[in-house]
């Protein structure tokens, strides 16, 4: 799921329709439950990124030591390594590598969708005693 579908959600679900807070109140469960589930995919998700991760950058790695077998090179649809780098300058070329870098924004996407959706659980722990104070409120303002 896409950061901006899991916002046009939260945006649609984040409305308290003043008139109806003992209905608001009932669907709190629901919402919960909503963003939950949301929030356990997308952190398999996120889990399963970490892992391709790793997977590459060893590949990577051993591609940059030039250790890679020439099948393993097919397979990944890479040319040999042209230069002998010492072992210490890998790193830098690890860091500049285009697909270690798409993974890496995909796992910072996932991460914030992550926090985004922890927010939207902790406003939702909250919404009960704000719609209790929103009942109270309205009693108050009656004169009840």
């Amino acid at each position: 799921m896409k950061l901006e579908d899991i916002q046009d959600h939260w945006e649609t679900d984040s409305k308290i329709d003043r008139t109806e807070l003992g209905e608001e109140s009932l669907k709190i469960p629901q919402l919960h439950s909503k963003y939950y589930k949301m929030y356990s995919a997308e952190r398999l998700t996120l889990k399963k990124l970490n892992s391709d991760y790793k997977i590459l950058y060893k590949t990577k790695y051993e591609y940059y030591n030039g250790s890679l077998s020439q099948e393993e090179l097919e397979e990944n649809n890479w040319d040999p390594q042209q230069l002998k780098l010492l072992k210490s300058d890998i790193p830098v070329y690890i860091d500049a590598d285009l697909d270690l870098i798409k993974i890496k924004q995909r796992i910072e996407i996932q991460e914030e969708k992550l926090n985004f959706l922890e927010s939207i659980i902790k406003s939702l722990t909250n919404r009960g005693f704000n719609v209790k104070a929103a009942i109270d409120w309205v009693k108050f303002t009656q004169g009840q």
